[in-house]
C-alpha cells in the first residue's frame, strides 16, 4: 500500500474538487488523507509527528469532555474542517514541476546580486513554495553551508510571501480560520508589507553585513511563470470574486503545473512526480489533519462554556491586534506552528465580531513573521538541516527584523483596517 501513497494524495485532492458537486464524495477524500498518514507514520518528520500527536490527543479529550456534555459538533468539523488546507496544499506542490534546471555556471555579486536573489525567491517562493529554498540554496551553498547574509535573504524573502500570495497555505488557513476574510482586502496590505520586508532585508545586507554575498543567477524570463500564475489567480478571482479562492487555487495550480512543465514527456514525468516527489508532503498531512481536530476541540470547550473564554466588552481595537500578533510571534518562535495558534487565536476572536479580513491580516502577519524569524519554522528547519545553519544564529540574525515587521504589519493594521 505505501507505493500507493502519493496516488492517495493526489486522490484527495480530486475527491474534495468532486464533492463540491457532490458533498457525500467528501467523506473518500477524508479518509484518503487519514490513510495517506497511517501508511507513512514512519517517515514523519520527529518534530512534525510529536506536534501532530500532541495535538490529536488534546482535542480528542476536548472532543470527548464536550460531548459528554452535550456539546458534539459532529463528524465533518472533527475530521474534516482542514481538508480544503490539504486539498490547496497537494495542488500548490504541483507547481515544484514548473520549476528551472538549467543553471548559469557562475553566481553573481555585490548589491544586485542581492536584490536579484531576494526577489527571485520571493516571487518564485510565492508559486512553488518551499521547494524554492532548495533550488536556490542548493546552487548558493559552499561546501554544503550558506552564509549569514544568504540565509538571511532566503529565509526572509521567501517567508514574506505568506502575506501576499495565494499559492501559500498561509492564505488558504487564514480563508478558513477568518470566516468572510476577502483575499482582495489583504492583497494591497500584504503586498505593502512584503514589500517593507524584502526592502528592509536587501538594505540590511547591502549596508550593514560584512562578507562578501555570492547570488542567484537570476534571469528575467524565469520570473515569467510565477507571474503568470499569480496574474491568472488575481484576474479570475476579480471577474468571478463568488468563486471560493481556495477551490481557485485548487483548480488553477495543477493545470499551470502542466501547461508550463519543464520536464519531457509530460506525462512520464507527472507520473513519475506522483510515484516519487510527492509522497513529501505527509508530514504537512498529519500537522494540518491534527490542528482541524485540535481547532475543533478547543471550538467545542468554548461553545460549551462561552463566558470562561469571552473576551466580553473587548473590541478588536489595532492595541489587541498588536497584542495578539505578538503573542503569536513570540509562540511561533518558541516552535509552535503558526497553525496551531491560529486555531487557538480564532474561536476567542471571532465572537469579538471583528472585520473578517483585518482577522485574516493578523493570521497572515503571524504566519510570514514568524516563518522568516524562527529556527524552529518549517522554513528554519530546512535552513538548520540542509545548511549547517546554527538555530542561535538564526535568532541573533532576525530578533530585530521580527520586531520591525510586527511594527509595520500593526501600523498597517490601523492605517487600512481601522474604520
Amino acid at each position: 500500500m505505501k507505493k500507493y501513497i502519493g496516488w492517495m494524495i493526489v486522490g484527495t485532492l480530486l475527491f474534495y474538487l468532486l464533492s463540491v458537486l457532490s458533498p457525500a464524495l467528501l467523506t473518500v477524500a477524508t479518509l484518503l488523507a487519514y490513510l495517506v498518514v497511517l501508511l507513512s507514520w514512519r517517515s514523519l518528520a520527529k518534530g512534525a509527528l510529536h506536534q501532530a500527536l500532541l495535538l490529536v490527543g488534546s482535542g480528542l479529550l476536548a472532543i470527548s469532555f464536550s460531548a459528554s456534555q452535550g456539546g458534539f459538533l459532529g463528524w465533518t468539523e472533527i475530521f474534516a474542517v482542514n481538508l480544503p488546507l490539504l486539498a490547496m496544499f497537494v495542488a500548490v506542490t504541483f507547481l515544484t514541476l514548473t520549476s528551472q534546471d538549467r543553471e548559469d555556471p557562475d553566481l553573481p555579486s555585490g548589491k544586485r546580486a542581492v536584490a536579484a536573489t531576494a526577489l527571485g525567491t520571493h516571487l518564485f517562493g510565492a508559486v512553488i513554495n518551499l521547494s524554492v529554498m532548495f533550488v536556490f540554496g542548493d546552487r548558493l551553498q559552499k561546501h554544503g553551508a550558506l552564509s549569514r547574509a544568504q540565509l538571511i535573504v532566503l529565509g526572509r524573502s521567501f517567508s514574506a510571501a505568506a502575506w501576499w500570495s495565494p499559492f501559500f497555505i498561509a492564505t488558504g488557513v487564514a480563508l478558513t480560520y477568518a470566516p468572510g476574510m476577502v483575499w482582495k482586502e489583504t492583497l494591497i496590505p500584504g503586498a505593502l508589507m512584503s514589500g517593507i520586508a524584502l526592502g528592509y532585508t536587501i538594505i540590511e545586507v547591502c549596508c550593514w553585513q560584512k562578507e562578501p554575498f555570492a547570488g542567484y543567477p537570476l534571469r528575467v524570463e524565469s520570473l515569467l511563470v510565477p507571474l503568470l500564475l499569480a496574474a491568472a489567480v488575481i484576474v479570475v478571482h476579480h471577474f468571478w470574486h463568488e468563486l471560493n479562492i481556495l477551490l481557485l487555487i485548487c483548480l488553477l495550480a495543477p493545470l499551470g503545473a502542466c501547461l508550463f512543465m519543464r520536464g519531457r514527456p509530460r506525462l512520464a514525468t507527472l507520473h513519475r512526480f506522483i510515484d516519487t516527489r510527492i509522497a513529501a508532503v505527509n508530514s504537512q498531512f498529519a500537522l494540518f489533519l491534527a490542528a482541524g481536530v485540535f481547532s475543533t476541540g478547543i471550538k467545542s470547550i468554548t461553545r460549551l462554556y462561552p463566558a470562561l473564554f469571552s473576551l466580553e466588552g473587548a473590541v478588536f481595537s489595532p492595541l489587541l491586534f498588536a497584542g495578539v500578533l505578538a503573542g503569536m510571534i513570540i509562540i511561533g518562535i518558541m516552535g509552535v506552528h503558526p497553525i496551531v495558534s491560529i486555531a487557538i487565536v480564532s474561536p476567542l476572536l471571532i465572537p469579538l465580531q471583528p472585520d473578517p479580513s483585518r482577522l485574516g491580516f493578523l493570521f497572515l502577519s503571524s504566519w510570514a513573521i514568524t516563518a522568516g524569524s524562527s529556527p524552529l519554522s518549517g522554513v528554519g528547519l530546512a535552513l538548520v538541516s540542509r545548511y549547517k545553519a546554527s538555530p542561535r544564529g538564526i535568532l541573533q540574525s532576525n530578533w530585530h527584523y521580527a520586531l520591525v515587521m510586527w511594527g509595520g504589519a500593526s501600523l498597517l493594521n490601523l492605517l487600512v483596517f481601522n474604520h
